[in-house]
């Protein structure tokens, strides 16, 4: 991984948005929700004041309107603090 987060920021793969429902309908581009949920894929080293929780590899759920969209090698990924996520799932 070319970027590595500082203090306690945490770089998040988001999982792909769903293609249907439950009840199998196919859900438009247009229509499509923001995932919020995702997979850790780097970790900052965290403050004196704050130890690290998660850490690479752990699926994570996080607010609907956390973080930052940032684009590396084509690929989309979320840069938020770890208090923006609530859970390891």
């Amino acid at each position: 991984m070319k970027i590595k987060p500082l203090a306690d920021r945490v770089l998040i793969e988001p999982a792909e948005a769903e293609q249907k429902t439950a009840s199998g309908i196919i859900i438009p581009d247009t229509a499509k929700e923001k995932p919020q949920r995702g997979k850790v894929v780097a970790v900052g080293k965290g403050t004196k004041d704050h130890e690290m929780t998660v850490k690479v590899g752990d699926q994570v759920l996080y607010g609907k309107y956390s973080g930052t969209e940032i684009n590396l090698d084509g690929t989309a990924y979320m840069i938020m603090k770890e208090s923006d996520i609530y859970a390891i799932i």
